[in-house]
């Protein structure tokens, strides 16, 4: 056996090597592959040799291991157990670092796993301290018999959850679920916006954008686009110019646009200096169109019913008793000597209007709880409580939301309509708090003044059918996509209406919608895919319609759901969290995409934490 049988080649050379074993003979099965290493290296030794030649290594044998010819007779069987015992010491070397190496990626993928968690629940970035101690905690107990027990013990010792790295693994996981949506966002036919601003609680403004992508089998799927920080004012020129940066900043191709949603705050819909007219006064923005924020329009309806001051004398009591530590506490024992369901009052602001029907349910609910409370406590100050009229009026409940689609607009003035007529017929059935209030005050049906609440129900109509004429174009489009075979549709009206909302041909459409309705093999298929199953060639118009009306957003409920989400991740206790931080918090906690772990984790040099 010769002196060149003791080295072997890298991965890296392989090509290089097998010339150099023709020349020089070399068998390849007396070679051993390590990738990890770049050079040959001697077998014996480790040193390493410069070229992989004859010459070179033959030197290296005679001047380094001059006596090993003599100790291990070429041939020999003491020299071929020799060999193979360098080689198994070689193999052992590279077992034991391939191990550390997968065990050091494991933990890194699970640190990515864990970090992922504790933001998603809106947690701190050091809670993956307290979660690692848990964890070494839990293992003690539960594999307390298990034979491998130091060795998973040692695993998730291995764990990196400092709070330094958990913030870098949320920053890393943030930026691949960045890259998913541009993705997305360049493989999509069309996309809307929907936009809104709120402050944190650092009183910096906050801008959420969130994005509705639809693709080219006319699927959705919303995201998160990104937060602007206002630091300054928050004038729509303001909002506008740091939203015109985003755009070219990363290149979002805004021609595939259909529709911005915002509400109805000056910035955003003013008539010169709104983000909207200024986003129509912009050359690289197409034409689109934008709608008022369903929930808002319908919040705004809510305030014509004239009913501020029971909300008022509502919220009022609430604070008084909640306010003060002694009086809280004093209510709550009364409630549990009562023997309530309930066993606190809920809050109220203005800002959260949309708890409004379950502030005044449970207010009634513990009403009765309320006057005792105050009567044993000799506070008179709420005659309110003791007025059966005052009592009536809170009652009926009109301050709640149910509506966040244009279909459930119209069901709901539907259905004013007909609580209009049965209380004019004195007919309380759909009024049970109302008629539970009367029982208890002793007064029959008939005894009510129902024009006064019917007034306050056709003012309330007066107002939907007002606010939302902005939709009156849009229904009989939305109407003709989920029943296209309508055979009363006015084809002439609909193309109309369908080319004006999208820039489309007229008459193009026309003949679309007439070959659409006439094709009997589409009259057969199934609903849910029915717009994916058009092809682009005969239907290019109806595909771009469907799409569009796909993307649109009804309302702006994923911003305010989101403000919901930054109260909790940016509360009082983590005021000073940076911007960029806020947003990696945010996309990760309400992201629909998951994080690559794996490909995360290959991308870093992988170490364990022991």
């Amino acid at each position: 056996m010769s002196a060149r049988s003791l080295c072997y080649r890298s991965t890296e050379t392989q090509d290089q090597a097998e010339r150099d074993d023709r020349s020089v003979k070399m068998r390849i099965c007396e070679c051993n592959i390590n990738s990890l290493w770049q050079s040959w290296r001697s077998i014996i030794c480790q040193a390493t040799i410069a070229m992989p030649k004859k010459g070179n290594v033959e030197r290296h044998f005679r001047t380094v291991h001059g006596k090993y010819d003599t100790t291990f007779p070429p041939k020999s069987e003491l020299r071929k157990k020799k060999v193979k015992e360098l080689k198994s010491q070689l193999s052992g070397q590279q077992s034991f670092f391939t191990q550390q190496t997968s065990k050091a990626k494991a933990a890194t993928k699970a640190s990515f796993r864990v970090s992922h968690i504790i933001v998603k629940n809106k947690k701190s970035f050091q809670d993956g301290e307290m979660v690692k101690e848990a964890f070494v905690e839990a293992a003690d107990s539960l594999f307390r018999d298990f034979k491998n027990k130091a060795e998973i013990t040692s695993s998730i010792k291995a764990l990196q959850l400092s709070r330094s790295t958990v913030t870098r693994r949320c920053e890393a996981m943030a930026e691949d679920l960045t890259q998913q949506l541009w993705k997305d966002i360049r493989d999509c036919q069309c996309f809307s916006l929907q936009l809104d601003e709120s402050t944190d609680v650092s009183d910096t403004a906050q801008v959420c954008i969130f994005i509705r992508m639809v693709f080219t089998d006319i699927t959705a799927k919303e995201e998160l686009l990104t937060v602007l920080p206002m630091k300054e004012q928050t004038r729509g020129e303001d909002i506008f110019q740091s939203f015109k940066n985003f755009i070219e900043k990363t290149q979002l191709p805004v021609y595939k646009l259909v529709s911005i949603t915002t509400d109805g705050a000056p910035a955003m819909v003013g008539r010169l200096n709104g983000v909207i007219a200024k986003c129509r006064q912009d050359d690289a923005f197409p034409d689109f169109l934008n709608y008022h924020c369903i929930i808002h329009q319908q919040a705004l309806c809510a305030k014509m019913l004239n009913m501020k001051e029971i909300m008022n004398v509502a919220t009022k009591i609430a604070c008084s008793i909640r306010a003060r530590s002694l009086q809280r506490r004093l209510f709550r024992a009364h409630l549990e000597k009562a023997d309530c369901d309930h066993s606190e009052l809920l809050l109220h602001t203005d800002v959260r209007w949309l708890s409004r029907g379950k502030f005044l349910q449970r207010f009634r609910e513990l009403c009765p709880e309320i006057k005792e409370f105050f009567r044993v406590a000799g506070q008179a100050e709420y005659m309110q409580l003791n007025d059966g009229q005052w009592l009536l009026d809170l009652l009926q409940g009109k301050d709640k939301t149910v509506i966040n689609m244009i279909s459930s607009v119209n069901a709901f003035k539907r259905k004013m309509q007909h609580l209009s007529l049965k209380l004019q017929r004195h007919d309380l059935i759909n009024f049970q708090n109302l008629a539970s209030e009367l029982e208890m005050q002793g007064m029959a049906c008939l005894q009510l003044d129902s024009a006064r609440y019917t007034e306050h129900i056709d003012n309330c109509l007066s107002e939907f059918d007002k606010r939302f004429q902005d939709f009156s174009l849009l229904e009989p489009v939305a109407t003709f996509m989920c029943y296209p075979f309508r055979e009363d549709a006015e084809v002439d009206s609909l193309a109309s209406k369908i080319a004006k909302l999208f820039h489309l041909n007229s008459s193009g459409v026309e003949d679309e919608i007439l070959t659409l309705q006439a094709d009997i093999e589409l009259k057969s298929r199934d609903h849910g895919q029915f717009w994916n199953l058009l092809t682009e060639v005969k239907y290019p118009n109806m595909r771009k319609c469907a799409a569009s009306l796909t993307a649109l957003f009804g309302s702006t409920y994923l911003c305010e759901s989101s403000f919901s989400h930054m109260k909790i991740i940016k509360s009082k206790y983590r005021s000073t969290m940076t911007d960029e931080h806020l947003e990696v918090c945010l996309r990760l906690a309400i992201s629909s995409y998951c994080p690559d772990y794996a490909s995360l984790a290959d991308s870093i040099q992988c170490k364990s934490s022991e």
